[in-house]
């Protein structure tokens, strides 16, 4: 049996996989299935059909893959998702997406990102959301076994190899072991350690990070988290809700508190066309230097567009704001400030099928690390779920046929229960809740959109006081469940990557991509590099292998008219 973390895309794509091995699989998620943080992506999916610009190639997407990652991605892995995305796209026809169509029946696809071609394709403005339903409708169809509030708090590992899970019901409390012959982690990123995230509350956590190094796994580019410039600021427990990209491609404008349309001064040439990092770190700028709104934020305008073409090309984002603020965007601005988006780095894993330093442990989506390196690829973060989703199934699948027996370690297990005995028995004085927030504060004011040697080293000694005010929490179970306990082992894997992103954010002493260090302003070509991090370890360095000829042939600067570039 194979057990599957995390019922996102990324987690049921590999379970349907697995069962179509003939492989039993469990899934287990933490929060609902059709919930899943996947439902929340809206631009679309990248693969190099061809069905609207014939030249566009595998080829030519990778090369505007490693560029856009500003040479910080693993040519390898991005090759495997370039050439696996037909398949990709292949594999949700199958099971039945309706993709928007040409009039003669062809996908539709339209420019996204730094893409030479057009080659994102779509559902309206809820691609990740058809994606996840039609998962799920698959999953159905196998009848494979989906787990849900269940929140693992331990991965079972034995002399370096896994050999099931340790958790409990969020409800009830019932405490469940899993044993597995293999363990596929899809439970995302770490976006939600900074205040403002696209992230909804108790997701991303950074769950993925702390199983992972508890067992034995070590992490990779940490400190490079997407940024993206549009997240709304109320109410309080919205804030970083996403105003789709799609709001600047129609001709939204961005304007400071003073009236200023200042991407002028950023990005003359693009405007609010620029790329995610830079519109980010003109909005962050803005903000900074006293030019923001009164809730420290920049005003996005799509009022001057025509009502028609917000209500058939903004459709979500008119809704969004109508319920979370009552706020008409056909008639008012939109109050914006940059928001933690998207966890680039990850688990440390190969590029062929994604296992990592633990035996019969892989790691897949925004949980692992290799795709994106220092700017994600608009379009690219869905894709990748189908294909490694696909071939991790299949590499799980052959490790577990391929076992004769599992060695099991019943202090393991001991370990695990007295673990969570330990939390349930805590009475100190700290509260869960009280220290996420500071652990959240300390990441927005230190480790933000821009960063410094001074910031890191404050944050990590802010950080050392909350771990050590973490050792003193108290935690009470009440008639709702066990939601306490769960934010107990959240909180313990913010910590663990909020220091993985800082230790490693002070190391990267360079200006690339999403990663802005205000006193080291230049690219420096002895940083390209992946930072690898571990507790034991601290940040070592690896080399990035060449990328192939006929890729850096094609790697180019890509015409920004009409279109977004991220």
């Amino acid at each position: 049996m194979v057990l599957v973390i995390g019922t996102g895309g990324a987690g049921l794509r590999a379970a349907i996989e697995l069962a179509e091995a003939g492989v039993d699989v469990l899934a287990v998620g933490k929060r609902p299935k059709d919930d899943a943080h996947t439902a929340l992506a809206a631009g679309g999916i990248n693969a190099a059909l061809a069905t609207m610009d014939p030249e566009d190639s595998w080829q030519q997407h990778a090369a505007d893959t490693l560029k856009e990652s500003y040479l910080l991605a693993d040519p390898r892995t991005v090759e495997i998702v370039t050439q696996g995305a037909a398949r990709g796209i292949e594999d949700l026809e199958r099971y039945g997406m309706d993709f928007a169509r040409e009039e003669d029946g062809r996908i539709s696809q339209r420019f996204f990102g730094a893409h030479k071609f057009r080659r994102t394709a779509f559902a309206g403005d809820y691609t990740g959301l058809e994606i996840q339903r039609t998962l799920i409708r698959r999953a159905e169809q196998l009848d494979i076994p989906v787990l849900e509030g269940v929140y693992i708090t331990r991965l079972l590992v034995h002399e370096g190899v896994v050999f099931g899970a340790y958790g409990f019901d969020l409800t009830s409390g019932r405490r469940y072991v899993i044993h597995a012959d293999a363990v596929v982690l899809a439970a995302g990123g770490h976006t939600r350690i900074w205040r403002r995230t696209s992230s909804r509350r108790d997701e991303n956590t950074g769950d993925s990070f702390r199983l992972a190094v508890e067992a034995g796994a070590r992490l990779r580019d940490a400190e490079l988290v997407q940024f993206h410039p549009s997240g709304i600021i109320e109410p309080e427990n919205a804030a970083g809700t996403l105003v789709s990209e799609a709001a600047r491609g129609e001709g939204g404008i961005l304007r400071n508190a003073l009236g200023e349309r200042f991407m002028a001064r950023y990005d003359p040439e693009r405007m609010e066309l620029s790329t995610r990092d830079r519109v980010a770190l003109a909005a962050y700028t803005e903000i900074k230097e006293g030019r923001g709104t009164p809730n420290g934020g920049v005003w996005l305008d799509v009022s001057h567009l025509p009502r028609q073409t917000i209500m058939t090309r903004l459709p979500r984002v008119y809704q969004t704001l109508l319920d979370l603020q009552m706020l008409d965007i056909t008639r008012d601005p939109i109050e914006i400030a940059p928001t933690a988006h998207y966890s680039m780095g990850g688990v440390w894993v190969r590029p062929e099928d994604h296992s990592t330093d633990v035996r019969g442990l892989y790691a897949i989506g925004e949980a692992s690390s290799g795709l994106h390196g220092a700017n994600r690829l608009g379009g690219n973060s869905l894709i990748e779920l189908l294909v490694f989703g696909r071939l991790t199934g299949r590499a799980a699948a052959a490790y577990s046929q391929s076992l004769t027996a599992q060695p099991r370690s019943a202090s393991a297990v001991a370990e695990a229960r007295a673990e969570i005995d330990g939390l349930l028995a805590a009475d100190g004085p700290e509260n869960v809740r009280a220290l996420q927030r500071a652990i959240r504060d300390t990441m927005t004011e230190h480790a933000g959109v821009v960063r410094d040697e001074d910031g890191l080293r404050a944050g990590l000694a802010e950080l050392a006081v909350i771990e050590k005010r973490i050792e003193a929490v108290g935690i009470h179970p009440d008639i709702a469940g066990y939601q306490d306990l769960a934010h107990a082992f959240d909180l313990r894997s913010a910590a663990l990557a909020a220091r993985a992103t800082l230790e490693s954010a002070l190391e990267r002493r360079e200006t690339r991509g999403c990663h802005n260090r205000s006193d080291y302003p230049e690219l420096d070509s002895a940083l390209r590099v992946n930072l690898v991090w571990s507790p034991t370890t601290g940040v070592t360095r690896e080399a990035i292998p060449a990328v192939p000829d006929e890729i850096s042939a094609l790697m180019e600067e890509v015409s920004t008219t009409g279109k977004l570039v991220e």
